[in-house]
Formats: C-alpha cells, structure tokens, sequence
C-alpha cells in the first residue's frame, strides 16, 4: 500500500441507549444521509420487539437486538487465492470488527427483503428469527460455515 491506513473515527454512541453499537448499526441502516430517520425505523424496531416478546423472557429489547446480531455473526470464511494458475476457496478466521459488520450487514440486507409493512416491522421481525437462531440471515451464517467446511482441505494455502 502506498499510504497508510486511515485512522478509526470514534463512533458517537446513540442518544436512547448510549451505545456506539446502535450508532453502527443506523449508520449501516441509513439511506442518502437521512440519519434522523434510519433512528425513527431502528427505536420502532426496537419498541415492536419489546411488545413481541415473551413476558416470561426477562431480557429487554435491546439485548434480544444484540443476541439476535450475535446469532449472525460468522466465525470463519472463505477468501479466494489464486495458487498455480487454479483459484482455491480457502477458509480463514474473521477480523472482530469484521464478524460485527458482515452480521448488520446480513440482518439489515434480509431484512429489506422481507414482505411486512413498513422498515422498522421488516426489521423488527428479523431480529426476533435471528433471536431464535431461524430466519434468512442465520441461514447466510450456516452457508458460510458450510462452505468453509467443505474447503477445509485447501486450509493449508492459508497466506
């Protein structure tokens, strides 16, 4: 690389529940530049939740959010590389930060493809599947675990 590697911006954490993770994920949420209202969709999310959920779970709305995205996260994927002319599949060990970014990625993606009403139901209800360990975003983390499995034989190209 030419130039070095910009630095990390610290994260201002989100008014409601004064967590930089939330800032994150509206961030990630956002479309041209309407932060206030990927918030509004986000704490609707959040509010649908804790009507959804169980009265005998004592965890709040915003933990089953966070074991939701944790549920997603991947551990392991597969990266390219191109050894003698044949391209391999080969299996790594994601980056922390990584894990956390592809797994809002994932939740918010599948969430855009649901058929519900408005965003925040759309999104709401992803996160309670991913709560449950079901839905459209885990079955992303269960296929990548699948594909890096499969290549676990080309794991010592690992560069």
């Amino acid at each position: 690389m030419r130039k070095s590697q910009a630095k990390k911006r610290p994260l201002l954490p989100d008014p409601k529940f004064n967590d930089s993770l939330v800032t994150r994920f509206v961030n990630m949420l956002m479309w041209n530049g309407k932060k206030s209202i990927a918030f509004k969709i986000f704490y609707d999310a959040i509010e649908i939740i804790n009507d959804k959920k169980n009265s005998e779970d004592e965890k709040s709305a915003i933990e089953i959010w966070k074991d939701g995205l944790s549920n997603v996260m991947p551990h392991v994927e597969v990266r390219s590389r191109r050894v003698g002319g044949a391209t391999f599949q080969i299996p790594m060990q994601i980056r922390p930060d990584r894990k956390v970014s592809l797994a809002m990625k994932w939740l918010i993606g599948v969430a855009r493809k649901r058929n519900e009403k408005s965003m925040a139901l759309k999104l709401a209800n992803e996160v309670l599947s991913a709560y449950k360990e079901e839905g459209a975003a885990v079955k992303k983390r269960v296929d990548t675990h699948k594909m890096a499995e499969a290549n676990k034989a080309f794991s010592h190209f690992r560069f």
